[in-house]
């Protein structure tokens, strides 16, 4: 059959399998660069990741990590992600095939790299991380943790948490877009409860991401001056009433805590912990979000207009090379509450002036000169495989596996 993008509501309901290949393997051929220069520089280069873990590593950034730590850096890696798997009928999830393919590109240069369909949040993961890592007989010198998940399982009570994206202490109203119609409404969302609250910062804050921490310190599986990062977003002031000062804010605060408390607990190792502050980019995720599609779009044109607008790959080859690898470690670049941050352009004055003055007057009549709609929409369906260049979408498609 051929396959279409299949879209309810700003959610994309389905995949197509050489499309999400092809996304992978163009993010790979950009960084073929970096990997060259790399090799060149030689014994210059003192320090670079060499084994990595990437908790999350299916899309957006955690996807975009591993590829720059592998195929910019030649790192072995290990990822692990909770992806649906494909059936003889019906599609995959976008990270079974993105891991699928990120393993054979890997395989084809020579690169140990091993993904692990598995819940993150489990000890069975955990466990399996352990084992395979003693077994290449390996330390983890850069663990990365990019999980975004909507609900997680404790794994010591068996309890499933949700997380929800809601203000805090009152009612939310703001503007929205639908990507695909272009038309623009008004949206609402009540107040989280204090359950609400609570269940979003066990979902999405610091508490796994500490686990995971622990179990590889005792493990013996982290370098003496290890780097630990978590992945954050503060954005702009407008879009903090539904972001940062509301439950997903919330959770991210609970990083900043837990990376604080990850320095001083395992400081007899020099621990690095620190959570990065990235630019605002499109997920799977944040077309659903009240304001963000809006936002964002308006971001992308402004940027491109200036030759600044970066994507996820973009972002990450500038952690490695202009934050974690730059000089020595302790000299990372951060920001007085000790963050790294890389949403310097993002925020820069002379951009949030100018994004602002275009959503006061942004409408449906001139959305397309004042935002980049269809860049957002773009940007949302290559992260299903749809819309990739080079994907013949006339093809039928004849297997999902």
């Amino acid at each position: 059959m051929k396959l279409t993008p299949m879209v309810r509501n700003n959610i994309c309901l389905n995949a197509h399998p050489e499309g999400c290949a092809q996304e992978v393997r163009l993010q790979i051929n950009r960084v073929a660069g970096l990997a060259s220069r790399v090799k060149t520089l030689g014994s210059a280069i003192t320090r670079k990741p060499r084994n990595v873990l990437v908790i999350g590593c299916s899309t957006g950034y955690g996807l975009a990590s591993r590829i720059v730590a592998a195929f910019g850096y030649e790192a072995a890696t290990i990822g692990v992600s909770y992806e649906k798997e494909p059936s003889p009928a019906k599609a995959g999830s976008p990270g079974w095939y993105a891991n699928r393919t990120f393993d054979a590109e890997a395989q084809k240069r020579s690169l140990t790299a091993k993904s692990f369909n598995m819940d993150a949040f489990s000890n069975e993961a955990k466990a399996k991380v352990i084992e395979t890592a003693r077994a290449l007989g390996i330390q983890f010198d850069l663990v990365i943790y990019s999980l975004a998940s909507p609900v997680r399982t404790d794994p010591d009570t068996g309890v499933m948490y949700r997380s929800v994206i809601k203000p805090i202490g009152r009612e939310y109203t703001g503007k929205t877009a639908d990507i695909f119609t272009g038309k623009i409404s008004e949206a609402k969302v009540q107040p989280a409860d204090e359950e609400e609250i609570r269940q979003t910062v066990k979902v999405m804050g610091g508490e796994d991401w500490a686990r995971w921490i622990s179990e590889l310190s005792a493990a013996g599986l982290l370098t003496e001056s290890a780097i630990t990062l978590a992945y954050s977003y503060i954005g702009p002031e407008l879009s903090w009433p539904i972001y940062r000062d509301g439950t997903i804010g919330r959770a991210k605060e609970d990083l900043e805590i837990t990376a604080r408390k990850l320095r001083a607990d395992f400081e007899n190792q020099n621990l690095k912990a620190f959570v990065s502050i990235n630019k605002a980019v499109v997920t799977r995720a944040s077309a659903v979000i009240p304001i963000i599609p809006l936002y964002v779009s308006t971001l992308f044109k402004v940027m491109k207009e200036r030759n600044i607008h970066e994507d996820c790959l973009d972002q990450m080859i500038r952690l490695y090379a202009e934050r974690l690898y730059l000089n020595g470690l302790n000299s990372i670049p951060l920001d007085p509450e000790g963050r790294i941050r890389l949403d310097e352009l993002e925020l820069g004055q002379a951009v949030q002036a100018e994004v602002a003055s275009r959503l006061a007057s942004i409408n449906e009549s001139n959305l397309a000169s004042l935002a980049d709609i269809e860049g957002f929409r773009v940007d949302f369906l290559r992260a299903h495989g749809f819309e990739v260049p080079g994907v013949d979408y006339d093809k039928e498609v004849e297997s999902f596996q």
